[in-house]
């Protein structure tokens, strides 16, 4: 059933990435990163990150989605959530250096505040440099868990934390994985 769901998954997510609007951010050899982005307004409450930087509603965010699909097909191998876990850390740690890059030659860079991300796996994020924030909306929260399903579903996670937003200010992502700081 699992495998059944997960190409019904992979059928459906060249189109899901058309209709959202996603960009791949590259790698330096043309590969693709686990980050797919986009332009977004922030529509949420004001956010003060612990750099001091504030985000408003409507400023100008890079919102970064996992490539669910990817990163599930990738752990398909991997038994033990804890390997698991540890196995996203990783990639999400590789990933994030060339989102940085891509951030600093994006046109708007200037206007772009930093990254958003709604995610329920968010144990460690704080090591990474990401912000962890509740969604005070409580439909939009409901909606973000209920979207999150199918891919919990398919990824044979037992129990579903709430959805939370992840945030990191430019200056930290530049900071902090950019190779020239």
């Amino acid at each position: 059933m699992k495998s059944y769901l997960l190409g019904v998954w992979n059928a459906i997510d060249p189109l899901y990435y058309t209709f959202t609007r996603l960009r791949y951010v590259p790698e330096q050899d043309n590969c693709n990163t686990l980050f797919r982005v986009r332009l977004t307004r922030y529509k949420g409450v004001k956010v003060v990150l612990t750099d001091g930087t504030v985000i408003d509603k409507n400023d100008l965010l890079i919102k970064i989605h996992l490539h669910n699909v990817r990163m599930i097909n990738e752990l398909q191998s991997i038994n033990s959530e804890i390997k698991r876990a540890v196995f996203v850390y990783h990639m999400v740690k590789r990933a994030l250096p060339r989102l940085a890059a891509y951030i600093k030659d994006h046109q708007k860079n200037n206007e772009i505040k930093g990254i958003i991300g709604i995610t329920t796996l968010y144990k460690g994020a704080n090591r990474l440099g990401l912000e962890v924030f509740p969604i005070k909306n409580s439909y939009y929260r409901i909606y973000k868990k209920i979207t999150f399903l199918p891919i919990n579903l398919i990824s044979g996670k037992k129990r579903m934390d709430d959805p939370v937003y992840l945030f990191m200010s430019r200056n930290e992502l530049n900071n902090k994985y950019s190779a020239h700081g």
